[in-house]
């Protein structure tokens, strides 16, 4: 019988234990799934993290990776040891452990007994603007503490290998205030699975720090608040930080699960699993029947935390976990007239949890009046975008917003459904911005109807343009800047004030106003909404369970053959998931939920999808035509059906309304 590998706890379970000490029971647990790592590969790449580290490392042209090994750490840790005999020397993924504690740092400078400890996040900062991490109160604050504390943790380890080392703490981040000053900055670190980096990057040849331009990262102390952390250990001022990784280490190597409370943090869980087998187990459902003695399945019930904007906290400190325990009195209700209140809406869903109740819930007077007040034909649109931290092009900052497609569909009032137009530019080293909008300009100028989209994004988009323009020579922008005024109002980024005459009309507002269906469990994103009419509305399924040739509808990108809904078992299947996959390997829904995740720690990402990652691969110079031609076709299927979505959700709301 093989000897059990020791027990090692790394940053990552440290930073998995500050998050909820009983998760480090569950961690390295074949029958416990940690949800969030079967996309991290995926994750990384979308926030930029990769190529940000491959970036990071260029400028620091004798350093040395450890490759390999990954999990060896007695080799890599002995490999470190060997470059550190070295008076100076920088180290990349350098590897140290002691005493059942181990790390890797980014990228480590050793100048004798001076180290500079540096770790690469993609995550971005206004370098100018810059101060501390600290809060006025002197409290850490703004989102950086679990990145400091990993930092906490790597000066810790390091400190107990070293004792007499000076250590210096940096983050080395994306800096949203410098500007690329080189064309096809990305094409420097190509995206490769096949490669023996860890990150998955491989470096073209024969490039050197004067290819990249002026740097796009910045530097940035944290060796006050990294001493704050291993004197104070804010998180918990019961134990020393010391104390504190002891206490972690210690049940670790034991496997003791360690107990915490269950509340709020629980929402997320990575050890959530739904329907458990024989071979897997649930964590998150074992933490709530250890304390809450209940079933499975009544664990499956929806939580306080699920209410819509989550006001009820306090109900989970009161040890009112589930939403049929939530009464009237957690809630200022306000009554409007015209709409749902937000505090109306809140009880809505817990009234209908309550009660069993799955129907949903239409304000129809209201609907019809805000259906009434939309001037045909209508339009009804949908962008793609991507915000990416190594800029293609130069003249861009990091994470500045790129608009590459658009879909465009006309309903006329006699029901005909047209898709219109659409725009896709995924052409290399094109700033695709101002041909975008003039695109859109020429599409929305056939009539001079709504214009409907879904959410804040397209609004926040033709801002972005707007000042772009402002600052561009272009010899048609004061007519596109007037365009974009006219359709949209202005932002808190803008330069000027304005709402336009045909300001783009909100359909999730639409939706948050007026209707509610207890499937969505409170949820109005457009992939929620979207099945719940699907489900509801007889009228559709009807409809587009026929074929394109069969309907009142023209396409650009499906055959007069190609069906929308199908059904399975009595039920819709969503129209997405009877589309191919964007490439190989990825479905739709896997891309879409590694973006979603990756813009937790990347907030620029917020509006990314599927579409972040094709846009991406697309931008690569070395990519067989068959392959490239495909992602193509599917960015236009795809984004098709997201305008296509937004009709159904207003026939929908149209047939209701009517009857």
């Amino acid at each position: 019988m093989s000897k059990p590998k020791p027990r090692h706890l790394t940053k990552s379970r440290f930073k998995l234990a500050l998050d909820c000490p009983t998760k480090l029971f569950y961690t390295r647990k074949e029958a416990y799934e940690n949800q969030s790592e079967t996309d991290s590969f995926l994750q990384g790449l979308a926030q930029g993290g990769f190529q940000v580290e491959e970036l990071a490392r260029m400028y620091y042209p004798d350093g040395i990776a450890i490759l390999g090994d990954d999990w060896n750490y007695d080799l890599l840790a002995q490999k470190t040891a060997a470059l550190l005999e070295q008076e100076n020397v920088t180290i990349f993924e350098a590897a140290f452990l002691h005493d059942g504690l181990f790390i890797r740092v980014d990228i480590l400078e050793k100048k004798g007994n001076n180290i500079n400890l540096i770790e690469v996040k993609a995550k971005s900062m206004r370098s100018a603007n810059h101060q501390s991490f600290f809060n006025g109160n002197g409290s850490l604050g703004g989102g950086w503490t679990t990145f400091l504390y990993d930092i906490a943790f790597q000066k810790f380890v390091i400190q107990k290998c070293h004792p007499n080392w000076q250590i210096t703490s940096f983050l080395k981040l994306v800096d949203k205030d410098a500007t690329t000053t080189v064309d096809g900055l990305n094409q420097f670190f190509k995206v490769a699975t096949s490669s023996d980096n860890r990150t998955g990057i491989i470096k073209k040849e024969g490039i050197s720090i004067s290819d990249l331009g002026e740097s796009i990262l910045t530097n940035i102390s944290v060796n006050e608040e990294v001493n704050y952390i291993l004197s104070e250990n804010p998180v918990d001022e019961t134990k020393s930080f010391s104390e504190l990784v002891n206490y972690y280490l210690e049940n670790y190597i034991n496997d003791t699960k360690l107990k915490t409370a269950i509340g709020g943090h629980c929402k997320g869980c990575e050890y959530y699993l739904e329907h458990i087998t024989p071979e897997t187990k649930s964590g998150f459902h074992e933490c709530w029947q250890e304390q809450l003695k209940l079933s499975h399945e009544a664990i499956n019930q929806p939580k306080s935390y699920d209410v819509w904007f989550n006001p009820a906290k306090n109900a989970l400190d009161d040890g009112r976990y589930f939403m049929k325990q939530l009464t009237e009195n957690d809630f200022n209700i306000k009554i409007d007239a015209d709409k749902l209140s937000r505090s109306e809406r809140q009880w809505l869903q817990i009234e209908k949890e309550i009660n069993q109740d799955t129907t949903p819930y239409v304000d129809l007077v209201n609907l019809r009046n805000e259906l009434a007040s939309w001037k045909y034909p209508l339009n009804f649109i949908d962008f793609e975008t991507t915000a990416v931290a190594i800029p293609f092009l130069k003249n861009l900052r990091p994470y500045e917003q790129l608009a590459f497609q658009f879909s465009h569909h006309i309903v006329y009032e006699d029901g005909r459904l047209e898709h219109h137009h659409e725009y896709l530019n995924t052409e290399i080293g094109v700033f695709p911005n101002f041909h975008f909008i003039r695109a859109l300009k020429e599409s929305l100028s056939v009539n001079d109807g709504s214009i409907l989209r879904y959410h804040n994004h397209e609004n926040t988009i033709v801002n972005v343009i707007y000042n772009q323009l402002q600052n561009s020579n272009e010899e048609d922008k004061t007519d596109l800047m007037d365009f974009i005024q006219s359709i949209s109002h202005s932002t808190n980024s803008s330069s000027a004030n304005w709402t336009g005459d045909r300001d783009m009309i909100d359909l999730q507002r639409t939706v948050v106003n007026y209707y509610y269906d207890p499937i969505t469990v409170g949820s109005n994103s457009i992939k929620a909404i979207l099945p719940a009419v699907l489900h509801s509305s007889t009228f559709l399924q009807e409809k587009y369970k026929k074929p394109i040739g069969d309907i009142n509808l023209t396409s650009k990108n499906f055959n007069n053959t190609h069906v929308f809904i199908q059904m399975e078992n009595g039920m819709v299947v969503s129209p997405y998931k009877n589309l191919p996959p964007i490439f190989e390997g990825f479905d739709y829904d896997t891309l879409e939920a590694a973006a979603e995740h990756a813009s937790q720690s990347v907030p620029e990402i917020a509006d990314g999808g599927a579409a972040l990652f094709a846009y991406g691969k697309l931008q690569f110079l070395e990519m067989p035509i068959e392959e490239r031609d495909a992602i193509h076709q599917g960015l236009l299927r795809y984004c098709e059906l997201d305008t296509l979505a937004m009709v159904m959700i207003y026939e929908y709301f149209k047939d209701i309304t009517n009857q």
